[in-house]
């Protein structure tokens, strides 16, 4: 089979020389293919939060690249992910968001999976009122395991099941945030919301990692967190991003900020950063809040948003939440006009990925480096298979 190839050499050159992605890797199916498999499934990727099943037993429904997978909480707490599909003839066991019960049953042929997902009951599997048969081992037809991890709150999966451990492949933003190491609280239903932009996933991390742009699409922020006041964020193989050296808390009417995390340093005063993990996690951290935006991609052009704000204590007060939910969407949403004309631009055919600028680019091109060694390395497997 012949794989679609882009050039991705000059990619990997020295930002002063480099040139971007190019067009195929936001606009042809073939290569959005390949990237699933050399950019998503083989990283920890990020999937959803926690939050999203806060009590056990609940269980969403989800998809990550079109594949069926089940988000659960189990009787113990523990939070697991499925494959959403029974073991007997593949059907899906989860349509809708829910609390299980009791045991998670296939609407098909009634066969029955614990919330750890042990097959538990297969009905009139050896013939009518024959609920067992030698040929069906229950211990070997369990629901399909994908690999997870929590962290941050973020529940990351692994789809091909071979990255290093976690805390192996996370080691370096784990130790650059140690000092975040720290309970974090969800805010709530008034601590969520979505974007849906019309873009490929990327775009979306390139524009977050850099701070180039702040002064023209973000003048609010400009206006106290200047482009003079950022610096970059780089760690090539594993995340790129932005800081700042001036943070502004939010005050309510009589002056009260939201409560600190406890025991940061002084450094996180006025301090604050923001991460794009590769492949698709964007996270940020202030003294008294933090957020998780993870990038789901849904098609070649259309992603969507997953914004998550937490707190450092429990009861914070409901009106500040629902005011700086507003304030970090109205953050968000000035980027989508940029990230979505990028995504048409990759359409120019001329258009040869463009040039960085050598000293405000340089978190986005270690983005590209990334990609590109990632594909190569996939594409090399791929011939050498071949």
């Amino acid at each position: 089979m012949n794989k679609p190839i882009t050039d991705l050499s000059n990619v990997r050159a020295p930002v002063e020389t480099a040139n971007g992605l190019p067009n195929a890797h936001y606009i042809d199916p073939a290569v959005y293919e390949e990237e699933k498999h050399a950019l998503l499934y083989s990283q920890w990727a990020g999937l959803a939060v926690a939050a999203d099943v806060p009590e056990p037993g609940d269980a969403v429904p989800m998809e990550f690249l079109g594949m069926p997978l089940l988000l659960i909480r189990d009787k113990d707490g523990e939070v697991r992910v499925f494959q959403n599909i029974c073991r007997h003839r593949g059907m899906i066991l989860v349509e809708e968001p829910r609390k299980i019960e009791g045991a998670i049953r296939c609407p098909y042929h009634s066969w029955c999976y614990s919330t750890k997902g042990n097959l538990v009951s297969t009905p009139h599997v050896g013939g009518p009122g024959q609920n067992t048969h030698p040929a069906i081992k229950r211990d070997e037809l369990g629901l399909n395991v994908v690999r997870s991890h929590v962290w941050r709150d973020v529940v990351w999966i692994n789809m091909s099941g071979d990255a290093p451990e976690f805390e192996v492949a996370m080691s370096d933003i784990i130790e650059r945030w140690s000092e975040f190491e720290l309970p974090l609280y969800h805010g709530g239903h008034d601590s969520k919301f979505q974007l849906e932009v019309q873009t490929n996933w990327k775009l979306a991390v390139e524009n977050y990692c850099e701070s180039y742009h702040l002064p023209w699409i973000h003048p609010g922020l400009n206006s106290y967190s200047r482009l003079e006041d950022h610096y970059h964020i780089e760690k090539p193989g594993a995340f790129s991003g932005q800081g700042t050296m001036v943070y502004r808390q939010l005050r309510n009417e009589h002056g009260q900020t939201f409560p600190d995390f406890e025991d940061v340093g002084a450094k996180w005063n006025e301090q604050a950063e923001y991460i794009a993990v590769y492949p698709n996690v964007l996270l940020g951290v202030h003294r008294d809040h933090a957020f998780t935006i993870i990038l789901e991609p849904k098609s070649l052009d259309r992603t969507v948003e997953h914004i998550h704000l937490y707190y450092a204590v429990p009861g914070t007060d409901e009106g500040m939440r629902a005011r700086n939910t507003q304030l970090w969407k109205a953050v968000f949403e000035e980027d989508i006009f940029v990230v979505e004309g990028m995504q048409k631009g990759r359409h120019v055919t001329q258009f040869d990925g463009g040039r960085f600028s050598p000293v405000m680019d340089s978190p986005t091109h270690c983005f590209h480096d990334w990609v590109a060694s990632k594909m190569d390395t996939y594409r090399a497997r791929g011939q050498a298979a071949e």
